[in-house]
């Protein structure tokens, strides 16, 4: 399966990712200044170049200028990603500094979920849209979260200190946020909506 690690312009990771599991890096130009401070060399820089110069980027780092703005630079740089046809993209700086950047970024994930596999991960958590059939091994006594986005139905879990069993959750009513891994295998299924699994950092 090609793998590429995405870059955005939120707050930079403060532990890496061991790069030699991905095909290629990409990074918006947002967050280029930080791929320089944290001395990883991008093989793509794409975005409309707003928030720096592409000559400042440098030598042998593809750039692809993407000015519309009917797109966020996000989601141009996933039309690349799914261009080129790449199954699994692993998301850093997606969360933290501006919040409104970070709803955009899950309003985006949410209509590529199904095109190709999103993982997204900070300095606190990893989280994805869960397949209608997701199973999770290896996290007991985590914290797991499971947020309707905006709304996710007929919901079963095994494995958690909360357990579902067919029950709805919504945005504006009900959420299942800070639930816990009680066996080293649980199993969430959903029947339709969309719905974000968050799993805390050990």
């Amino acid at each position: 399966m090609s793998r590429v690690a995405l870059f955005l312009n939120g707050i930079a990771p403060a532990k890496l990712p061991k790069l030699d599991q991905f095909d290629a890096i990409y990074c918006t130009d947002g967050a280029y200044h930080y791929m320089e401070k944290l001395k990883i060399k991008p093989d793509v820089v794409t975005g409309d170049f707003d928030s720096i110069s592409p000559d400042v980027i440098a030598e042998n780092i593809e750039v692809i200028l993407t000015p519309d703005q009917d797109f966020t630079d996000f989601e141009k740089a996933l039309q690349i990603i799914e261009q080129r046809k790449i199954e699994e993209v692993y998301i850093y700086g997606s969360s933290g500094m501006e919040h409104d950047h970070f709803l955009g970024n899950l309003s985006t994930g949410v209509k590529y979920k199904d095109r190709m596999a999103l993982l997204f991960f900070d300095d606190y958590s990893y989280f994805f849209f869960a397949d209608k059939k997701t199973v999770l091994e290896g996290y007991q006594n985590r914290i797991i979260s499971l947020y309707p986005f905006p709304e996710a139905n007929k919901i079963t879990t095994k494995g958690l200190k909360y357990p579902l069993i067919a029950e709805d959750l919504n945005m504006m009513s009900r959420i299942g946020i800070r639930n816990t891994a009680i066996e080293d295998e649980v199993i969430i299924e959903y029947e339709s909506g969309n719905l974000l699994i968050f799993i805390k950092n050990a």
